[in-house]
């Protein structure tokens, strides 16, 4: 009875993979746990997900990888984290008072993930502008509240 290679368990003759460690025991076994691991690794990167371009329409990726993105994208983006959580974290230690409500949508509005959340029912990405737009309209509500009551 042959072992297996890898981890030295008795294996079948016919045996395809180890029942021990699972190593692949054939030339054809060994393809397909490469192909099966390809898949996986495709469908885990998102490549070949379909998303949208630039233009709204379907079929390219919308939103590139961090290596992908020029230097201002990449300010654009780090700023709106901060950004974002740095209004939620203020807000969240207001929450009994009515000023906080407006301020934690204003950061959840400008976070990076909202716009890929919006990309597909809405067709297309919302712009980084109307991002900013939305927090500044809550932001300057939370603000007015802050300042009235």
């Amino acid at each position: 009875m042959p072992s297996c290679p890898r981890c030295d368990a008795p294996v079948e003759d016919n045996a395809r993979y180890c029942a021990q460690c699972g190593a692949p025991q054939t030339e054809d076994a060994a393809e397909e746990l490469d192909e099966y691991v390809q898949r996986q690794a495709e469908q885990v990167s998102g490549s070949g997900s379909g998303g949208f371009d630039d233009s709204g329409s379907a079929g390219g990726d919308a939103f590139p990888s961090t290596e992908e993105l020029t230097d201002r994208e990449q300010l654009w983006r780090r700023g709106s984290y901060v950004l974002g959580y740095g209004t939620v974290v203020v807000a969240l230690t207001r929450v009994p008072a009515p000023e906080s409500w407006p301020l934690i949508l204003a950061g959840i509005a400008i976070l990076p993930p909202i716009r890929r959340l919006t990309a597909e029912p809405l067709g297309s990405p919302l712009k980084r502008e109307v991002m900013a737009g939305i927090y500044a309209v809550f932001a300057l509500i939370g603000i007015a509240l802050f300042a009235l009551l």
